[in-house]
């Protein structure tokens, strides 16, 4: 900007930023090359103080012109400029705040760290996480020290484009960003494919026998159609290893612009003088494959985190509002998020669940796939629950509101998602670190094989392309990628089975347990009464005993009633035809009612005696919570009740045995319940009679043998169990979502699925350590190869571009399955 001169005496000197002049009252200085500069506003200050802060002082020394004032440029857009810490999408708790952020130009690990770093260096930020697969950025901070605006416009002081995470504009974004790489390949291929028309009669053609005019009339077309892949398509390039380069954190884009740069300045050197070798060939081909391997790994982020962008559009925008229900039948569409407890809505068939309620009226079939990975939808009635997100699989029902939409089931396992997917297992950080260094030390040799070329030959004719070559075979990208794209496709693959993984570390450690630990009550049982056998005592079938007991026990809320219920149901024994009459319920006896006219009595032994006019022909189990039912003078049937082992447990156990592990049972319940149970699965160490405090004491005792415990709860009582164990998974329930202390939540409700997940992360392991493995001996054949001459640039594009590809590949192997 052109410096203005002051008009006042105060302003004797102009803004060391800007060159605006200083008003009259300006206090600010930053310190730069050990001389305090003079600021004539605190957004300017701002910005130089950040480019210090960044090691960019150089800036100052080496700049032609001033900045743009930072009271235009440094600005956030309008919109952006409204969010602050009263909108309810922050809040996490009274003193925090959180949100998810959408960045774009998202490139390689060098954007990560510079991402994060320049975030937790704000005042009040306490946590920055960017997942590259996603290209979403959890953030959580202090309301008291920091607003939305701040975090944004810090984003957007050092490049990059980002708003709070809004499903439709993050769609959209993608999508540009898609069309846009299209559109660079598209100019890349083309120029390619020109180039090499031109070049291709100097390849062909014996020695002198190509005009000095013709092959330098070939050179100044190739260097015209090589500009618009320079220009244009290798934007992405320059845009890259420009950031890194501010940043301190050279990435893989460093060596690629470095590369790109040296052979097309020294091929355009060559035309003008009008001898030496040219590369235009190699550098278009160089820039297209590498934007194909761009591509590539674009489509592999965007597959890798499938299931969680299907969670994220699961949640429809409208709802049928029933404003007057159940007077009126009228629907008003509204938007899902302006719902209210106790709100009224009409869902239709197909249509999804807006927000958690509960049916009032209708009968329908809800499918819970996105949720649970449950593929078979589920039967729901009048009184039953159902999360928002579901999708109405049956006929039209109304349901009142029970939790807000940005409350609601889905709501929560989205935000557990976006806080758990920034964060990085410690492979993933060594491999970072693996990278960054290798960068570093990469431009080093490059130089080096400069240097002994040079010496060597005693000119730069051979010594250019072969340090270019060293340059552009090499692959930090294939390091870089080898361990996230491999646990995106992971999670992705356990989330469509219904495992939330929640912590970074969970499939590395689980690879790692060594001891599965095991709660009995609602984890290896259903945690809850369900009925093993009907006992017939008299001359009626079970069947009509069952009947029976249902309509008795119709309107009860007790557990053993609904276990009875429940096994009639799935026996289909229509006690939903009969009715009971003249009911009348004893306290912690049973009930007594007239069904067909006839009185029954149902409950306890001693309160059924009283009408069946003896002492119960049989006794029942001591392993088992007996019912009786009779009618006057004759006893009918014994009911077993029992908590019941989880059809999939054996096999749960059987795979963690037969995999070298030690499956322990620590139990809450009786000694004797306990070992029962684990007499029954094959469990060799079972201990009953655990409070809480004594399931961590074990497990603490566990670890400090040097023992890696994973360990399987409810989620209810053991939450400081599982969050003391190494690796936690918690048997999902909706609206424990939030709660949940685990490093995984079992939202099917199946125990096998840990056994699911630890062949996923015994799979995903060996696919992490070949990718590393496959990126390490790849580097260390071709950078060796292209310094001793053996490869020409283009071709080290081709190795370059393939060592991406060949992991990015492998890692989505992960995804197969269900």
């Amino acid at each position: 900007m052109p410096h203005t001169k002051p008009l006042n005496d105060a302003a004797l000197k102009p803004c060391y930023h800007c060159g605006q002049a200083l008003p009259d009252d300006a206090s600010w200085t930053v310190l730069i090359d050990q001389v305090q500069r003079p600021m004539c506003c605190p957004g300017c200050a701002a910005v130089a103080q950040t480019i210090v802060d960044l090691g960019q002082a150089g800036y100052y020394r080496e700049r032609t012109a001033y900045a743009n004032s930072a009271d235009g440029a440094q600005q956030l857009p309008p919109e952006l400029q409204l969010y602050d810490n009263t909108d309810p999408r922050f809040a996490l708790d009274e003193d925090s705040r959180e949100s998810t952020i959408t960045v774009e130009g998202i490139r390689c690990a060098a954007c990560v760290w510079l991402i994060e770093q320049r975030l937790l260096r704000l005042p009040g930020v306490e946590c920055a996480q960017l997942n590259v697969a996603t290209e979403k950025l959890y953030v959580r901070w202090r309301k008291d020290a920091c607003q939305p605006g701040d975090i944004l416009g810090a984003l957007h002081g050092i490049g990059y484009a980002a708003y709070p995470y809004d499903v439709g504009r993050h769609a959209d974004q993608q999508r540009r960003a898609t069309k846009t790489l299209g559109r660079q390949l598209f100019v890349a291929g083309l120029s390619m494919m020109q180039v090499m028309m031109y070049v291709a009669p100097a390849y062909l053609a014996e020695d002198g026998t190509l005009d000095d005019s013709m092959a330098t009339l070939m050179r100044w077309a190739s260097l015209l159609l090589t500009l618009p892949a320079i220009c244009y398509s290798a934007l992405p390039f320059w845009r890259g290893a420009l950031a890194s380069l501010r940043a301190r954190a050279p990435g893989m884009d460093v060596p690629v612009a470095l590369g790109i740069a040296a052979a097309f300045g020294a091929s355009v050197l060559a035309t003008f003088r009008g001898k030496g070798d040219v590369w235009f060939d190699s550098v278009t081909m160089f820039i297209f494959l590498l934007l194909c391997s761009r591509f590539l790994e674009l489509r592999a982020r965007r597959k890798a985190g499938a299931a969680l962008e299907r969670l994220q559009h699961a949640l429809p925008a409208s709802a049928s509002l029933l404003e007057h229900y159940p007077d009126s039948q009228a629907a008003t569409i509204v938007r899902a998020a302006a719902l209210a407890v106790d709100n009224h809505v009409l869902i239709k068939p197909g249509e999804a669940v807006p927000a958690d309620s509960v049916i009032v009226s209708g009968r329908t079939s809800i499918d819970l796939s996105l949720l649970s990975g449950e593929s078979v939808p589920v039967p729901r009635s009048e009184g039953d629950a159902i999360p928002g997100g579901a999708i109405n699989a049956g006929s039209a029902i109304v349901a009142r509101v029970s939790r807000r939409a940005q409350d609601s089931t889905l709501s929560e396992l989205v935000k557990l998602i976006n806080r758990a997917s920034g964060a990085k297992p410690r492979i993933a950080l060594w491999a970072d670190r693996v990278a960054a260094w290798f960068v570093a030390g990469l431009l080093l040799f490059a130089l080096a094989t400069f240097g002994f070329w040079y010496w060597i030959d005693g000119s730069a004719v051979r010594a250019w392309p072969i340090a270019i070559a060293v340059l552009v075979v090499s692959c930090p990208c294939a390091l870089s990628l080898a361990t996230p794209t491999a646990l995106a496709a992971a999670t992705d693959r356990l989330l469509r089975q219904g495992v939330l993984v929640t912590g970074p570390q969970t499939l590395e450690t689980l690879h790692r347990a060594t001891h599965i630990v095991l709660d009995k009550t609602g984890t290896l049982t259903w945690g809850r009464p369900v009925l093993q056998q009907t006992v017939e005592l008299g001359a009626m079938r079970a069947d009509f005993c069952l009947q029976v007991a249902a309509a008795l026990e119709a309107g009860s809320a007790h557990p053993l009633a609904h276990a009875i219920l429940a096994a009639a149901a799935q026996a289909d024994a229509g006690h939903q035809h009969w009715h009971a009459a003249a009911l009348s319920e004893t306290p912690g006896c049973g009930l007594e009612g007239l069904v067909h006219n006839r009185r029954y009595r149902l409950g306890s032994a001693q309160y059924v005696a009283a009408i069946s006019g003896s002492a119960p022909p049989r006794e029942a189990p001591a392993d088992v919570t007996p019912v009786y039912l009779g009618v006057d003078g004759q006893w009918l049937a014994c009911f077993h009740l029992q908590d019941g082992i989880r059809p999939d447990a054996q096999d749960t156990v059987d795979y963690f045995r037969r995999h070298g592990k030690t499956v322990v049972l620590v139990s809450g319940d009786d000694d004797v319940l306990a070992r029962r149970v684990g007499d029954q699965l094959g469990i060799e160490t079972t201990v009953g009679g655990y409070l809480p405090a004594d399931k961590l004491n074990f497990v603490q005792q566990l670890q400090r043998r040097g023992c890696v415990v994973a360990m399987i709860g409810d989620g209810i009582n053991d939450a400081a169990v599982l969050g003391a164990a190494d690796v936690s998974f918690a048997m999902g329930g909706g609206a424990a979502l939030a709660q949940a202390h685990a490093d995984a939540v079992l939202l099917n409700g199946r125990i096998g699925a840990v056994a699911d997940s630890a062949r996923v992360a015994e799979h995903t392991m060996r696919v992490i350590r070949q990718n590393l493995g496959w990126a390490t001996v790849y580097n260390l054949i071709a950078i060796p190869a292209a310094a001793a001459g053996l490869l020409n640039p283009w071709l080290s594009g081709v190795g370059m571009a393939a060592s991406s590809a060949v992991v990015v590949l492998n890692a989505l192997r992960l995804r197969g399955g269900r």
